[in-house]
């Protein structure tokens, strides 16, 4: 399975149970992969540098998933050895009383990173048609009647709108989006948990609210499967990542965003023959101190 195979662009329509959670990629072959991912992030600090440099594209890369897909270890292992001054990292948790009181794209405004960074959301404004679906909350919005008098399915399909609409907007304004969902199989989501009780090291990452979620995975597929396909464009597609095997998943990701920064293409600036004769003249001035 390469990203190629990942990718939903809107050309045709997503099934999740299409999705395999899982390459198959023979254990043997992990430590191969994990040289190709520290390979890709050398050439993404190569980049990096001459993104923040140019200043003028910022590429965000948004993660969705179930719990315990390997979200944060992703972030971690992908992004590690970029430069910290031009990278912003932001989780996305339950909104606060000051977002509830704003439309559900402010808070994902407010964080997005400057042109020349690489912004990082821990899950996203995508909460607001995943979670929020899920459990039925919009129902309990504080909002005029005229946009909560509606069915699931018309609330939703004009959320994907408002959504797909925004990421055209950060398109046109200098954005790249990598959204990335990784597709973790419930039975690993199981063995992930077990670890989490099992190891003292990672035992601060259990909830035992996780397990509550369980029961409904079926409409977490079809939220999910609805979200991808009412936001999956040319210019912003989804990378549906099997999430299984965490190294290959690493990989994949690293796939994503350095194609994103190889397709960018960015430059250092360019200097002007006057200053170019202006440091000539400095350099003479600190020689000869």
């Amino acid at each position: 399975m390469e990203l190629k195979d990942c990718i939903v662009d809107g050309s045709k329509h997503f099934h999740i149970a299409d999705a395999p959670t899982s390459a198959k990629i023979p254990k043997s072959e992990r430590a191969h992969y994990e040289e190709l991912t520290d390979a890709n992030r050398q050439r993404m600090i190569e980049l990096q540098d001459r993104l923040y440099a140019q200043g003028c594209e910022g590429v965000l890369v948004l993660f969705q998933a179930m719990d315990a897909a390997g979200k944060d270890s992703t972030i971690k292992h992908v992004m590690s050895g970029l430069n910290p001054q031009g990278v912003e990292v932001y989780s996305f948790k339950t909104p606060s009383k000051e977002e509830l009181a704003h439309d559900y794209l402010w808070r994902a405004y407010r964080h997005l990173p400057k042109r020349g960074n690489i912004g990082v959301f821990n899950r996203s404004y995508y909460e607001d048609v995943l979670v929020v679906r899920t459990h039925g909350l919009w129902h309990d919005y504080n909002m005029p009647k005229r946009c909560l008098d509606m069915s699931e399915k018309d609330f939703f399909a004009a959320r994907y709108k408002h959504i797909a609409g925004f990421e055209k907007h950060l398109y046109e304004n200098g954005y790249r989006l990598v959204k990335v969902f990784l597709n973790v199989g419930m039975d690993e989501q199981k063995k992930r948990f077990i670890a989490r009780i099992d190891e003292p090291a990672k035992n601060w990452k259990f909830s035992p609210a996780d397990l509550d979620e369980r029961p409904l995975w079926p409409k977490y597929m079809e939220a999910f499967e609805d979200a991808i396909n009412g936001t999956s464009t040319k210019h912003c597609p989804w990378y549906v990542i099997p999430a299984d095997q965490k190294w290959y998943a690493r990989y994949l990701v690293s796939e994503a965003l350095l194609a994103t920064l190889e397709d960018i293409n960015p430059q250092y600036p360019t200097v002007s023959e006057e200053d170019l004769e202006t440091m000539a003249v400095c350099k003479v001035r600190l020689e000869t101190e």
